[in-house]
């Protein structure tokens, strides 16, 4: 490969190794985020692919090369064609992939050339994948009015229920794409919506035990993610606990639970999300160390209650002080910074397996 030109294939190289695939995150319920505002998606590249990206203008671009022959990577096509193929081929008929490499290209020509992208783009296209080109280029055009429909409507969308402004996005979507290919599109954002779904009626399970509601989040991340449950829950423990124990079921259950009982049932938890031994030995530890915590705050907060009963002014300060490095010690100054600042931290909600 010419040596001017081997900078411009690792730019998008680099570029499509380091960006974040954001069509394919799974979506927020409650507004519109990157996979539904693809115009943020866009904007959101890392520095050194912005670099790197930048950098490649100093070498002879597409226009440029093209009169090099038709191997040059300048050329519509050449090398990089070859690296699309090798990397997204053996999937590029799943719309999924289509509209990941989309995303990726985009990003990458318009760093390169703002104002001749897209028909650099669909050159590309055109050489990697002749036979997919009318799809590709088909797909290209929707992904782009999908953009600027949510440009037009981002502010109309704010301004709506959640519930409301899912299926304003929904119906957009099955109208440009086609209901089949959106749902494969945004297959990410269907299960996490279905499982957020489930945990709203599983914290309104009338007389449930934390076990029983444990069983039946598992059993609705088992029908959204089917054959891939568990390498899913293997790579989301900490957010897939954290939504259970963010329940308010939950948490009113854990509450009222003696620390042995409660303990018992957060390590239950901790290991239904498939947490092993060591894991769960230091989750242990840190349960132990919160409720130590805890406990000297709620003595802390008692003490100084009396004591903002009995003085006052610059007396009452240097009481707090006292108070403050007696139970504190070294977080002294940082607690009463937190005080000044109006924060109290331990009037805050305790939420149990969480803070």
């Amino acid at each position: 490969m010419n040596r001017r030109k081997a900078p411009l294939l690792l730019a998008f190289v680099l570029l499509l190794a380091g960006s974040a695939l954001l069509v394919f995150k799974p979506g927020s319920a409650e507004g519109p985020s990157p996979e539904t505002d693809p115009a943020r998606a866009q904007a959101a590249t890392g520095p050194d692919a912005q670099a790197l990206a930048a950098r490649s203008r100093g070498t002879p671009a597409t226009k440029g090369d093209a009169q090099e022959g038709p191997d040059g990577f300048g050329q519509p096509g050449g090398d990089m064609a070859s690296y699309l193929r090798s990397r997204y081929g053996a999937h590029i008929r799943d719309p999924h992939t289509q509209m990941r490499m989309l995303e990726q290209l985009m990003r990458y020509f318009q760093q390169l050339n703002p104002t001749g992208w897209e028909a650099d783009l669909l050159a590309v296209l055109k050489q990697a994948f002749p036979e997919l080109y009318d799809e590709l280029a088909q797909r290209l055009r929707q992904r782009l009015d999908y953009e600027k429909w949510m440009k037009e409507h981002r502010s109309e969308l704010q301004d709506k229920p959640a519930a409301e402004r899912r299926a304003a996005v929904w119906e957009e979507r099955n109208q440009l794409f086609g209901k089949e290919v959106a749902e494969k599109i945004w297959a990410a954002e269907l299960r996490n919506q279905a499982v957020a779904d489930a945990l709203t009626t599983i914290d309104a399970l009338p007389d449930a035990t934390v076990q029983d509601r444990m069983a039946k989040y598992k059993e609705s991340l088992a029908k959204a993610y089917g054959e891939g449950t568990q390498a899913y829950t293997q790579a989301h423990q900490q957010e897939l606990m954290n939504h259970f124990l963010d329940l308010g079921s939950v948490q009113k259950d854990l509450g009222a639970m003696p620390p042995e009982q409660r303990a018992q049932n957060l390590r239950s938890i901790r290991k239904e999300m498939g947490l092993d031994e060591e894991a769960l030995k230091r989750w242990d530890s840190l349960d132990q160390q919160r409720d130590a915590r805890w406990e000297v705050g709620s003595q802390y907060m008692s003490e100084r209650e009396l004591l903002a009963q009995q003085y006052s002014g610059p007396e009452l300060e240097s009481k707090l002080q006292e108070l403050r490095t007696r139970y504190f010690s070294t977080e002294a100054e940082t607690i009463a910074h937190e005080e000044e600042s109006g924060f109290f931290r331990y009037t805050r909600p305790r939420v149990w397996g969480r803070n």
